[in-house]
């Protein structure tokens, strides 16, 4: 069950209606956020229901450190809350990387001639691990920084962990933001629950209508790199990043959506990253809940200890950081020339001393950017798909080869069916991205929210369009799999 699939919207039904039920309860939070509990844990169970009990378990284990934290002195904070960190990163290190491990030192080995008979485990990863890991460790760093009280009692904290919308591909929900929200009975607001359902349709239109439909154009591209003309393999890397964007941000959208109609806010994931001008700017703006958390709780504070380099230093934190974000994507090589590759763009900022400089965008006469910001914003997008072919590629021999067959194969140009998808969900892609800069434009939080800018009437009909064409292929059409789920 998915949260772009029919099945999920029944039982999100069930569960908002009996979330506002008018039952009386001496205390209504509990009674909300153990039948929240109980939808997360079942959620979590129709995927692999052999996970419950790891999940359960280490969530007690966090539990229970966070109250430790709070009732140690410093120092002994300090290391429950590096435990704690500890047992993150050992999840992440055996259901992630071990296998990934293994294989990499064994063919290491095979270089030098020697054979070695290690053989791979069977390990099934725990759906959203990198996403749950992650918000448990935050906590431990957030009780000892003392930005927020540890929870005392399990079951809000369990709901904080497992809360189901966000469990599967993000996003990383900063304790001191969400649980609090937790403590409280939340009683239906109409006007958030009208902003949480149209930005759930909004993210089932990225997701179902743009993100799903450029799988064909995209796989053949793919599948047969080296036979296809190199303008065909440009226009589906391009479309690629457009696609990854709308699938995973559409996801966000739907999960903040969802949690918007159960009175609760999550963490803003995208702010429309395609309009950066340079790296830093893009990647500030894409995942953001990741790369803020990694911002704070690993640049930080090596940027304290190297900061006596001067730009070497910073050069160097940035490299981990990048790493360890490449990393976190999965064990994969690609993930780690991604890391790098993206560390390598930061160093003409660092150099230049624009890094972290933040500059408002410009409009000309007729609303767009002035040609300069747009130059940049098209150079900019152009390194990020070839970072996105990294992440498409199955390995680094896979990314080569593409690249090879994009240069080497670019002329002459050649006419062909697949090209002329790739062209017509370019131009999709085109009008996606002029729609969503208005949206920006005009600060929206998503670009659906421009038609609250139309009067009644023109509003409703956009709303019916977008839900007959979300409904279409949600009824009539194979549906994809988020690409962040598997992380």
């Amino acid at each position: 069950m998915t949260i772009h699939s029919l099945p999920f919207i029944a039982f999100f039904s069930a569960v908002f209606l009996l979330y506002y039920a008018p039952f009386r309860f001496r205390n209504k939070a509990l009674y909300q956020n153990l039948l929240l509990l109980v939808a997360s844990y079942l959620f979590y169970g129709l995927v692999n229901w052999k996970m419950i009990p790891l999940l359960v378990v280490v969530t007690a284990v966090f539990y229970a450190l966070g109250i430790a934290i709070a009732d140690s002195p410093s120092r002994r904070a300090n290391i429950l809350a590096a435990l704690g960190a500890c047992i993150g990163i050992a999840l992440l290190l055996y259901f992630k990387y071990l296998n990934f491990f293994v294989t990499s030192f064994v063919g290491l080995f095979h270089l030098f001639g020697l054979r070695v008979n290690i053989h791979t485990l069977n390990i099934i990863m725990p759906l959203g691990l990198s996403f749950w890991t992650f918000k448990l460790m935050s906590y431990c760093f957030e009780v000892r920084d003392k930005t927020v009280a540890s929870v005392r009692g399990i079951v809000p904290f369990a709901v904080y962990a497992a809360f189901f919308p966000v469990m599967t591909a993000g996003p990383i929900d900063r304790p001191n933001k969400f649980i609090p929200q937790l403590h409280s009975e939340r009683k239906f607001d109409y006007e958030l629950a009208v902003d949480g359902a149209r930005q759930m349709v909004w993210g089932m239109f990225k997701k179902l209508v743009i993100a799903d439909r450029f799988t064909s154009a995209i796989d053949a591209a793919w599948d047969a790199s080296s036979q296809m003309a190199g303008i065909n393999l440009l226009i589906a890397a391009f479309l690629f990043s457009v696609q990854l964007y709308a699938d995973f941000s559409g996801y966000s959208d739907m999960a903040i959506g969802v949690g918007k109609l159960l009175g609760l806010k999550s963490a803003k994931n995208f702010n429309y990253p395609f309009f950066a001008r340079n790296i830093a700017e893009f990647r500030r703006n894409w995942h953001i809940s990741l790369t803020s958390w990694l911002t704070d709780y690993v640049f930080m504070p090596l940027h304290g200890r190297f900061r006596k380099r001067g730009k070497p230093g910073v050069m160097l934190v940035i490299g981990i950081n990048f790493l360890l974000i490449g990393l976190w994507h999965g064990a994969n090589w690609t993930f780690v020339v991604l890391g790098l590759y993206y560390g390598i763009l930061y160093i003409p900022l660092i150099a230049s001393g624009s890094f972290g400089r933040i500059s408002k965008h410009r409009v000309n006469r007729i609303g767009l950017p002035p040609l300069k910001d747009a130059l940049q914003m098209l150079f900019t997008f152009t390194l990020v798909t070839f970072a996105m072919l990294l992440f498409r590629s199955d390995n680094i021999s896979h990314w080569l080869e593409y690249l090879r067959a994009l240069v080497f194969n670019f002329f002459p140009l050649s006419f062909s069916p697949a090209r002329l998808e790739g062209e017509t969900w370019a131009l999709v892609s085109i009008a996606l991205l002029f729609l969503e800069w208005f949206s920006f434009r005009y600060k929206m939080e998503y670009a659906l929210c421009l038609a609250t800018k139309f009067n009644r009437v023109c509003r409703y009909v956009v709303y019916v369009l977008i839900c007959v064409l979300v409904s279409a292929y949600l009824f009539g059409a194979d549906t994809q799999e988020f690409v962040y789920q598997q992380f």
